[in-house]
């Protein structure tokens, strides 16, 4: 009895993506696993990686490698959502959220590419969120590490396109310093797993299914790919040294004391919940009184009035290597 070989798919980003280096190696891995040759497929303009995705489900590829920023890796996921067929990250964007996350080394294609072929599978959350826009049309989409409205989505709009190419993540430093100088906080309305309406001031609101960020910084240090839950988080202005106490919780306590137990300690004796508040839950639904901008995963997605969503455990399968884990 004859049986086909299996085959992979390579939808790649062509303007952030080194095709030559990423071919050989995946020409390399393929042969040696005794795979027939990869499908290439390239994202447009009007298509981030749905489309292509959609069409490697149809021609039977066994697993698809994502080459791109978060823009491309969350499109394929969207894709990929519930078919069980694995994502293989390769990381080539500015943030590479969900890299970060699985510890997929940045900057090696040899052994991203190796996950693909030879890596285990890994089946992840993800966050879903339907967003009503000012005209009252709504559109759901995916996201595998924040979406987020308030200054983290305000900055991603004022981001300097020049300064991201120079600078990488770090461009996003200077446009959210220029939004908090600026901006006043945000006033939501906001339930978690149905329960009553609440209103809160805050600088921004992030729904998290992940916690790692550029730089290192431990966001949410209690989130996980695979809890079934998500992690809702709230950067609140309390006086004239918000930011300060912001930065001091998130910085220090979740990048430098929460890495050993006497740290972990401390932190529950000084622990301050009123400036960064987390809450864990299934369902959300956040309001605004006025169109905000809305990210997801790095990316501005427009104007909305409202997101709500809830988590979609185990819905994506990742395929890794068992060496890997998160940079923190």
């Amino acid at each position: 009895m004859v049986t086909s070989q299996p085959r992979a798919a390579v939808v790649y980003h062509p303007l952030k993506t080194d095709v030559a280096a990423l071919r050989a190696a995946v020409q390399q891995h393929e042969a040696r696993a005794g795979w027939a040759p990869s499908l290439w497929l390239e994202t447009t303009e009007s298509d981030a990686g749905q489309g292509v995705t959609a069409e490697a489900l149809e021609a039977g590829a066994r697993v698809v490698l994502a080459s791109g920023g978060d823009g491309t890796i969350r499109a394929v996921a969207e894709a990929l959502r519930g078919s069980g067929t694995p994502l293989t990250v390769i990381p080539q964007g500015t943030g590479n959220l969900l890299a970060r996350n699985l510890g997929v080394p940045l900057g090696d294609f040899d052994e991203a590419v190796s996950a693909a072929f030879v890596g285990e599978n890994k089946p992840i959350d993800l966050g879903v969120v339907t967003i009503t826009r000012p005209d009252e049309s709504e559109d759901e989409h995916v996201f595998l590490v924040l979406a987020g409205m308030g200054l983290d989505a305000r900055a991603i709009t004022a981001t300097r396109s020049s300064l991201k190419k120079k600078l990488g993540w770090l461009a996003y430093v200077d446009a959210g310093m220029r939004t908090m100088i600026k901006d006043a906080p945000l006033q939501i309305h906001y339930s978690v797993d149905g329960a009553p309406v609440k209103s809160l001031t805050v600088f921004t609101v992030m729904i998290g299914n992940c916690g790692l960020l550029p730089g290192g910084v431990l966001l949410i240090p209690d989130a996980e790919l695979d809890d079934g839950k998500l992690d809702v988080v709230a950067l609140r202005p309390l006086g004239p040294f918000s930011w300060l106490r912001i930065w001091h919780k998130i910085g220090f306590e979740n990048g430098v004391l929460r890495k050993s137990k006497t740290g972990r300690k401390v932190i529950d004796l000084v622990n301050d919940t009123r400036s960064v508040t987390y809450t864990r839950a299934k369902r959300y639904a956040l309001s605004v009184s006025h169109p905000e901008p809305i990210q997801l995963d790095g990316d501005d997605f427009g104007l909305a009035l409202t997101a709500s969503g809830a988590v979609d455990p185990g819905s994506l399968v990742v395929r890794v290597l068992a060496s890997w884990a998160p940079a923190i």
